[in-house]
């Protein structure tokens, strides 16, 4: 699995379409994120990403990313 760094450029896919942003913050233990527990390890994180077109911060494990070269 493709590790990332903040600062990164990565693309997702939402309910609204492709979306892109920037990663900026990394998740390595489970956190609260909009009333939710989200679950990540040092093996598996979760990526903050900030959505090109708005505010929006969206949380995802890597899976769900693709880097923008």
């Amino acid at each position: 699995m493709e590790r990332f760094n903040i600062g990164d450029k990565v693309t997702w896919n939402s309910e609204a379409g492709k979306v892109t942003g920037t990663i900026i913050k990394i998740h390595t233990s489970n956190f609260n994120y909009k009333g939710y527990t989200h679950h990540a390890s040092e093996e598996d994180p979760q990526y903050e990403i900030k959505s090109d077109k708005s505010d929006h911060i969206a949380a995802h494990k890597g899976k769900a990313l693709t880097l923008i070269k």
